[in-house]
């Protein structure tokens, strides 16, 4: 048996004491399309933020440590074979509107997330070699949950799904509601959960309010009933640049996404120095920006795809960067060059380059002339054999300064091999609209992870999964090498030994580093700024950076 459950250390991290009571503000750049982390298609940061507020889990990852603790679980046995997991629930836990949470509920959150009519985002995550999770409840604080085969991680997985209030949602999800029932459409009237908040408001492009739920079952050492706030509201600020003028001014504590971009260092330095806000140094992130060009087979019938498509085109690309000066000029300094996908804070996966091509512009024009690529009619930049010109356009988020900036310098820096490239700035809204749709040549954005081992994540590396962005959801996999990763993640899943799975992982990287469906440039150093109002964080580099422990965190004094 596993447990027993976390107790609380005041003042851990923080400043403190922590005086219970009173309400902290944070700013989030975008919104939720639904309240219900399960109806998500997207997997967007605002809905993410919205489940560390209001819905509970089994277990939960600690993130300042990554190890795995009970949770709504107060623990679990193993079987021999490690593919049956049985979990105790702890007794007497209340949704927020008071009705008891049992078995019945984890069943259903079962059924929510896989639901075809649902296409929840956390589906894949959710999913061993394929193949669902079956799930039984010998009775209402008993959980059974049988793996389809042996899987490294085990009950890590179940982080992975929000508990849902059956009661509420049941008839929702039967008449093919679920992400319509608490949604901006509708509302968070009747909202319940079994998170520290509960959603009680949410104004269109301004606020969301969360109040305490009364009913959460966390005390801390000393016996305080958790959260330690009273309410948070959530500011709805889309530019980055308002985004960190609230910070300064006073209007907020906390950014969602915590770190502050390099330009605005200065200025917080100077107000910590006043005392007026602390900053917080959290190393290297682990969710670097990525750009990726659309290979779907739809994609295939565009007349550029022959180049386009190519693995020799994207290493051009990797070739004609100079990753050190977007790590000078856009993040002045607080950055590393990367290769790919896993950055140097993983320490446990990530394995530096074998043979990486930075700025080597002589090396970049050589691969776009085995593409065909050449300049016909002496104006500088690259045509095919048709006369087309070499361009794409790359679509990124508008308001997001860095974002911004770094598809500027690849756009100059490709100029200078011959490569037109238009970026097109887009909300949120609209660059995932354009992506779903399939509309698009190449996107540069980031998303957030919410696992450290790669496993956890089958949504980007298995080519069925939601997130394997260049071409998501395959039915089989579309090319060699991409079976060939599919089938090293899905021995590394079976492995228990760490490092044989290192190993095998090692093997996903290379293969992944010599076809390079995605681009990767830098890692930002993150750094965490907070008002002096805040108490007891718990600060860790992934997106929320401080969210992810919201009913720890307090104030310095009450008040607002």
């Amino acid at each position: 048996m596993y447990g027993p459950g976390p107790t609380v250390a005041v003042s851990s991290v923080g400043v403190g004491p922590v005086t219970p009571g009173g309400e902290l503000v944070a700013l989030l750049r975008s919104e939720p399309a639904t309240y219900v982390r399960t109806a998500d298609v997207r997997g967007t940061a605002a809905s993410d933020l919205l489940s560390h507020l209001t819905e509970g889990r089994l277990v939960r990852i600690d993130r300042t440590t990554d190890e795995l603790e009970p949770w709504l679980a107060e623990g679990w046995t193993a079987s021999d074979d490690r593919q049956t997991y049985t979990f105790r629930l702890r007794d007497g836990l209340r949704f927020s509107d008071g009705a008891p949470f049992t078995s019945a509920d984890v069943l259903f959150s079962l059924r929510a997330v896989y639901h075809p009519d649902v296409r929840s985002s956390l589906a894949g995550d959710l999913l061993v070699a394929g193949q669902p999770l079956l799930a039984e409840a010998p009775d209402s604080r008993t959980v059974v949950i049988r793996l389809p085969s042996p899987f490294a991680p085990g009950p890590r997985l179940l982080a992975n799904l929000p508990i849902l209030p059956r009661h509420k949602l049941e008839a929702a999800l039967d008449e093919g509601r679920l992400a319509d029932i608490w949604s901006p459409a509708n509302g968070p009237a009747g909202f319940t959960g079994l998170g520290p908040f509960v959603l009680t408001e949410h104004v269109a492009g301004q606020r969301l309010v969360f109040a305490r739920n009364q009913h959460y079952w966390r005390r801390d050492a000393a016996g305080t009933p958790l959260p330690y706030l009273d309410a948070l509201t959530v500011l709805v600020v889309a530019d980055t640049n308002a985004e960190a003028l609230r910070l300064q001014s006073g209007d907020a504590d906390l950014m969602v996404n915590g770190d502050i971009r390099p330009e605005d260092y200065a200025a917080f330095k100077r107000l910590a120095d006043q005392g007026r806000l602390r900053l917080i140094p959290g190393g290297v992130g682990l969710d670097p920006n990525l750009l990726w060009f659309n290979l779907s087979a739809a994609k295939q019938q565009d007349p550029r795809f022959p180049w386009m498509g190519q693995a020799a085109f994207r290493h051009a690309i990797s070739c004609a960067v100079d990753r050190q000066a977007i790590a000078d000029v856009v993040y002045l300094g607080e950055a590393v060059p990367i290769h790919g996908p896993v950055t140097p804070a993983n320490q446990t996966w990530y394995v530096p380059p074998a043979d990486p091509c930075d700025r080597n512009p002589a090396r970049a024009r050589e691969l776009l002339a085995s593409l065909g690529l050449a300049d016909r009619n002496g104006n500088g930049m690259l045509e095919d054999a048709e006369g087309r010109p070499a361009r794409f356009s790359l679509i990124t988020q508008s308001g997001h300064t860095l974002r911004e900036r770094t598809a500027a310098i690849l756009q100059e820096q490709l100029r200078q091999v011959g490569i037109a490239v238009d970026v097109v700035g887009l909300d949120p809204g609209g660059l995932f609209q354009r992506y779903q749709q399939g509309d698009y040549d190449a996107i540069y954005f980031g998303v957030q992870g919410s696992h450290t081992d790669p496993v956890m994540v089958p949504a980007f590396w298995l080519s069925s999964g939601s997130f394997h962005f260049w071409n998501p959801g395959q039915p089989a996999p579309a090319t060699d090498w991409e079976r060939r990763i599919d089938e090293l993640m899905a021995q590394q899943a079976t492995t228990f030994d760490l490092a044989e799975r290192q190993r095998l992982f090692a093997d996903v990287l290379r293969i992944f580093a010599e076809h390079m469906p995605a681009l990767y440039f830098v890692a930002p150093t993150v750094t965490i700024a907070v008002s002096s109002r805040v108490a007891n964080e718990q600060p860790v580099s992934q997106i929320p950076q401080l969210l992810w422990s919201a009913d720890t965190l307090g104030r310095t004094a009450p008040g607002r």
